[in-house]
């Protein structure tokens, strides 16, 4: 028998997905990072501030992902 009152929960793949969108976004800022390091020259600015951008938006896809889930 179903369960009427099941409350949304996180499966192991919706873990992994989330965590796996966290660091493509901190990898794919490192990368574009870098490119924009060997475009303007500027060493180490490009790929801190790519980091930086990727956690943020990785963060944030991930709250809205959570939400999204335990929303139902």
């Amino acid at each position: 028998m179903a369960d009427e009152h099941s409350e949304p929960t996180f499966r192991g793949r919706d873990l992994v997905g989330v965590g796996g969108m966290l660091a493509g976004a901190v990898v794919v800022g490192m990368v574009l990072g870098l490119l924009v390091d060997d475009w303007t020259g500027v060493s180490p600015v490009g790929v801190l501030v790519g980091i930086a951008l990727g956690v943020v938006l990785g963060c944030t896809a991930a709250v809205l992902r959570v939400r999204s889930v335990l929303r139902g």
